[in-house]
C-alpha cells in the first residue's frame, strides 16, 4: 500500500553476511522487517518491498567495514541514502547489550527524530 504522502524512515544493521531492517512510517511505533542477504539480489528485493510502503524513503546505517557500496546501490535505486559515523550515534551511561534488532530500530529512531527537526528549520 503505497502512500505518496508519507516518508519511510528506514534503519539498517550491515554485516558482511547479513543486514537486519528496521522501519517507522511517518514517526510511528518502530516495526522489524527482519534480516536478509547482502547479495544484489537481496537489496533488489529489499528496494522492492520499501518503495511499496510509501512514498518517500529514508534509509540510514552505521559506517563499517564493508565500504560504500550499499550506499551506492541504494542512491542509484532513488533512495535517499544516510552512512553515520557510529560514535555520533548517542548512547545511553551503562548500555551495553548490543542485539542487530536494537541498533537497526536505534538508527530509525534517531534518523527520524533529526530528519524532522532538520525539515521545521527550513
Amino acid at each position: 500500500m503505497n502512500n505518496n504522502n508519507s516518508t519511510l524512515y528506514v534503519g539498517l544493521d550491515v554485516h558482511k553476511e547479513s543486514i537486519t531492517v528496521a522501519y517507522s512510517i511517518n514517526s510511528e511505533p518502530v516495526e522489524l522487517m527482519g534480516k536478509i542477504g547482502t547479495t544484489p539480489t537481496d537489496i533488489g528485493h529489499l528496494c522492492k518491498r520499501l518503495i511499496s510502503k510509501a512514498g518517500q524513503v529514508q534509509v540510514v546505517y552505521e559506517a563499517g567495514p564493508c565500504g560504500y557500496g550499499l550506499y551506492r546501490r541504494l542512491i542509484k535505486k532513488g533512495f535517499d541514502c544516510m552512512v553515520c559515523a557510529p560514535s555520533l550515534i548517542p548512547k545511553k551511561p551503562g548500555e551495553r547489550v548490543k542485539t542487530d534488532r536494537r541498533d537497526a530500530a536505534r538508527l530509525v529512531r534517531y534518523y527520524s527524530y533529526f530528519y524532522f527537526i532538520a525539515c521545521d528549520l527550513q
